[in-house]
């Protein structure tokens, strides 16, 4: 029985994979919206206890996020595409300085053998330098060229949102309706089941989401203070893929030390940059995750960028947001199969004092 009991898990677990790479595209915005309905359902329940009527509360949502939205798109886009657009503009001056500095420093070190063609660099840098310049700007334009990608794009961009209210609306009534879908012999491991996932997805989503914005926010903040032409992009960018361990700061410190020697041609400012970044991660180790994330996920590295590679294959860039949150509810599952069918693992015999 035990053996029959595996083999139609496997097959129900081998059709549900084959359905979800068959379904990815027309799955991505569904999976979307469910993932921000989970997360935005608390503060729709706190507001539901000041008797506020849930779909007001669900609309008074969408309209703050709206209007976060909007301010960021009418003060932070600007200015990452003016900080992009004036290192791009100022790169030949760059690249002249480095060949002052930095040339004969490698010679010295290398000997005359050493050679880089500046002049080359230059006319590179300035024939592209407008391309890179507007690069952000042309985005929307090179989607409306590209046809069948710009339809979905726009199509799921739509269609997230409004799958998103009918979720949070409907939400508590869904969940109610989930037990009765399985047998009731079923139920007690299914109510387990839910309670560490929630407490795992939810340690992990809602923490991970307020470190990256520190993150993000410290990183910028201290690369401004620094002087770097490309704080805002460069902050931001290490702070948002900071869920990768340690590829934020890979990341920000690397693009940062070569972007402020550029700006800079000053050894001191690279100590400068290593500071903002040691202290963002100092932080991160011990006041952040800790007590935002904590050790409940218990992914091991290699499987987050095991999970990150496979949910881009499977569905792009949404599949590189969903991938850990996917990871993380899937290794509770596992656990949960693997006590059903073999046992709970031995415990640890407590040595003796």
């Amino acid at each position: 029985m035990s053996d029959t009991r595996a083999l139609w898990l496997l097959l129900a677990l081998g059709l549900s994979g084959w359905l979800l790479v068959v379904l990815a595209p027309v799955l991505t915005p569904f999976l979307i919206a469910a993932l921000l309905a989970y997360v935005f359902n608390p503060l729709i329940t706190w507001l539901e206890r000041w008797r506020l009527p849930r779909a007001l509360s669900v609309a008074l949502l969408f309209v703050v996020l709206a209007g976060v939205l909007i301010l960021l798109g009418l003060w932070l886009v600007p200015r990452i595409v003016q900080q992009i657009a004036a290192f791009a503009a100022r790169l030949p001056d760059y690249l002249e300085a480095a060949r002052a500095h930095v040339l004969p420093w490698l010679q010295s070190l290398f000997g005359d053998s050493v050679a880089v063609d500046f002049e080359t660099l230059k006319e590179q840098a300035v024939a592209h330098g407008r391309e890179i310049a507007t690069a952000a700007a042309g985005l929307l334009a090179r989607l409306s060229r590209s046809g069948m990608q710009a339809a979905a794009f726009f199509v799921n961009l739509v269609l997230v949102p409004v799958v998103l209210f009918y979720l949070l609306r409907d939400w508590n009534a869904l969940v109610q309706r989930v037990p009765g879908l399985v047998p009731a012999a079923w139920r007690p491991r299914l109510a387990a089941l839910a309670r560490e996932t929630d407490e795992v997805l939810g340690a992990f989503l809602r923490g991970q989401l307020l470190v990256m914005l520190a993150l993000a926010t410290i990183y910028s903040t201290g690369l401004l203070f620094v002087g770097l032409d490309l704080a805002l992009p460069i902050g931001i960018t290490a702070g948002l893929v900071s869920f990768v361990p340690y590829l934020g700061f890979i990341v920000g410190i690397v693009a940062a030390g070569i972007a402020a020697f550029l700006q800079f041609h000053d050894p001191l400012v690279l100590a400068w940059v290593a500071v903002v970044f040691a202290v963002g991660q100092t932080l991160e180790g011990t006041l952040l995750t800790p007590n935002l994330v904590g050790d409940r996920i218990g992914l091991h590295p290699v499987a987050v960028i095991f999970a990150i590679l496979a949910g881009g294959q499977l569905f792009g860039f949404f599949g590189v947001l969903l991938a850990l949150p996917a990871a993380a509810a899937i290794a509770v599952w596992l656990r949960h199969v693997h006590s059903g069918l073999i046992g709970p693992p031995p415990r640890r015999a407590r040595r003796r004092a």
